[in-house]
């Protein structure tokens, strides 16, 4: 008894999904058969029979290059989508048999140092584990609100609320000293004495962008009417007050170095010195257990070398 023709679900495998995309990104049959270690024969039997399976035309034979039909580009688009599913269920499977989180995501904001917190990610890595790690850069409320958000699984250098909800949990990183400096030809370094409100609110502020996603944001230490001039990250604040474009606060342990050397100056301000309380956090539901990963890195910040060490000499040193 002959056997029934291929169905589309015979014909569209991962492996002749991928056929098709190095066909599509080489240009040619030739070209797709080279790099797939096929002849070119058998490479366009197998176009045919998936051509034939869904009755469609996948590349237009009318030109020498393997330019895909419409057709074949939208099997392309969903074709992508089904193989990005296989990989997504792989690693859920994977999540489940093994502990072991596929993807680990670090919300860090620009007071952690990023020395460190790579110094960090090698040490996980050398365990090989089957976690792929990523870290995105957040400032003040848009730290704690990516893991919020789901968009993160574990946030440094939050600013510390006891509002949140309750499947967060948040413990300190320490306390950071965050000092008023300006260049030493900015107006207000020759200025005796403390600084007054009136003297600072005359002088343009560098502030950086906060990252929530959600509302205004928060703003700090800025005076009603004064100028304001946004930058995106830490770096580019101290790097912005380091040419006089402004003046703020800063982290001291970031700008320490810059201090020694004369590069920058520290003003007293009438008000009180700004102190923040730093922490991290993590989304810790009712009744589940964290990840291989996220375990490792709260174990890992159980240290109180490790915690120091993520505050301080948070920049590179001034030359």
């Amino acid at each position: 008894m002959a056997g029934h023709p291929p169905t589309p679900r015979d014909v569209l495998t991962p492996d002749a999904l991928g056929m098709l995309q190095e066909i599509a990104q080489s240009g040619s049959f030739a070209a797709a058969a080279r790099q797939l270690d096929l002849v070119p024969s058998a490479l366009t039997y197998r176009v045919r029979a998936i051509e034939e399976a869904l009755d469609v035309l996948l590349f237009d034979r009318s030109s020498r290059q393997a330019k895909l039909t419409e057709a074949g580009q939208e099997l392309l688009r969903e074709g992508e989508r089904l193989l990005n599913e296989i990989d997504a269920v792989a690693n859920r499977v994977k999540r489940v048999a093994t502990g072991w989180e596929p993807q680990f995501t670090l919300a860090c904001d620009g007071i952690i140092n990023r020395t460190t917190t790579l110094e960090i990610c090698g040490d996980f890595f050398a365990l090989q584990p089957p976690t792929r790690l990523r870290i995105r850069d957040e400032i003040m409320t848009g730290t704690l609100q990516a893991l919020v958000l789901g968009q993160a699984d574990l946030a440094l250098g939050v600013v510390m609320d006891t509002s949140t909800q309750t499947d967060i949990q948040q413990r300190e990183l320490g306390v950071m000293n965050f000092v008023y400096v300006v260049a030493p030809h900015h107006p207000l370094a020759a200025i005796e004495g403390p600084l007054r409100d009136e003297q600072v609110r005359q002088h343009r502020a560098v502030a950086v962008a906060d990252t929530s996603q959600r509302g205004r944001g928060m703003t700090v230490n800025l005076l009603p009417g004064q100028d304001v001039f946004t930058v995106p990250t830490m770096q580019a604040k101290v790097d912005a007050q380091l040419r006089g474009l402004g003046a703020g606060y800063l982290p001291e342990s970031m700008v320490k170095a810059y201090l020694d050397t004369g590069m920058l100056v520290q003003k007293t301000l009438e008000r009180p010195p700004r102190v923040i309380r730093s922490g991290y956090a993590w989304r810790a539901a009712p009744g589940t257990r964290p990840g291989r990963a996220l375990q490792w890195w709260l174990d890992r910040l159980e240290s109180p070398a490790t915690r120091q060490a993520l505050l301080q000499q948070a920049y590179i040193s001034a030359q």
